[in-house]
């Protein structure tokens, strides 16, 4: 008899297994109702939006005012730079006028002092006989 035997090879290694589980369509089912939710609320989001034409009318008359009051301040602004630049200048001019005017007042004073120095002199000294 011959024996017959099959060879085998022993390795250290564990074969690899893999093991594959099929999904369920749970979570596709559950993916689909939440994107059906969030539709039906966007389409009842946009159908009853509740703007009315008064109120769109409304809302462009207070664009307006506050446009209108924009403008205003903007233009209360550049009226009162130009007052401040006014009032100064006329402070400005109001100084040189004060100084011109003491310098003048100087000057007669000097000149009203040398009329009377020499008036001064003139009644002290004799005239000469002749």
């Amino acid at each position: 008899m011959s024996d017959q035997y099959e060879r085998t090879t022993v390795t250290s290694t564990p074969e690899r297994v893999i093991i594959r589980e099929r999904s369920s369509g749970a979570g596709w089912w559950v993916a689909a109702l939440v994107a059906v939710i969030a539709l039906v609320g966007v389409v009842i989001f946009m159908s009853n939006s509740g703007t009315t034409p008064n109120e769109l009318q409304n809302a462009r008359d207070q664009g307006a005012a506050e446009a209108n009051l924009a403008t205003a301040t903007q233009n209360a602004q550049a009226a009162a730079t130009t007052a401040a630049q006014s009032a100064q200048n006329a402070a400005a001019n109001a100084a040189s006028a004060t100084e011109s005017a003491a310098s003048a007042a100087a000057a007669r004073t000097d000149q009203v002092l040398d009329d009377a120095s020499k008036a001064a002199s003139d009644a002290v000294t004799p005239e000469p006989e002749r």
